[in-house]
């Protein structure tokens, strides 16, 4: 039996396993699919809780609060903005409102677009 999976082997130029590289490869491109799929989520988690925290009124002075808003201004990319995104509200509790819908609207869609690119890049 080892016979013939030699000639197999010297037949095929090969060893007969799977190839170390080909391993390697498949590893780099799924460490690399979780780290874009952690940096997308990481972005809808910012808009998400920015726009509960803009819902249940808190405390703007908290430093906490501060850094989720101001993350959650720079994730939402000028399209899905609170203050001039895709849908504006008017009248009481607009700003809520806003938030509420653009950045839900945006952190959908940086869930959407990065599992998306994590099934494109993992093997």
């Amino acid at each position: 039996m080892a016979d013939k999976t030699d000639a197999k082997a010297e037949a095929s130029g090969t060893s007969g396993r799977a190839t170390r590289g080909a391993g390697t490869v498949a590893r780099t491109r799924l460490v690399a699919a979780q780290v874009v799929w952690l940096l997308f989520l990481t972005a809808a988690l910012f808009l998400a809780v920015g726009a509960l925290l803009i819902a249940l009124d808190a405390n703007r002075d908290n430093e906490l609060v501060k850094f989720v808003l101001a993350g959650a201004d720079r994730v939402d990319l000028g399209i899905f903005s609170k203050d001039n995104g895709i849908k504006q509200f008017h009248g009481p509790d607009a700003e809520t409102k806003n938030a509420l819908f653009n950045w839900g609207l945006g952190a959908a869609a940086w869930l959407f677009v990065g599992r998306v690119l994590y099934r494109t890049i993992r093997p």
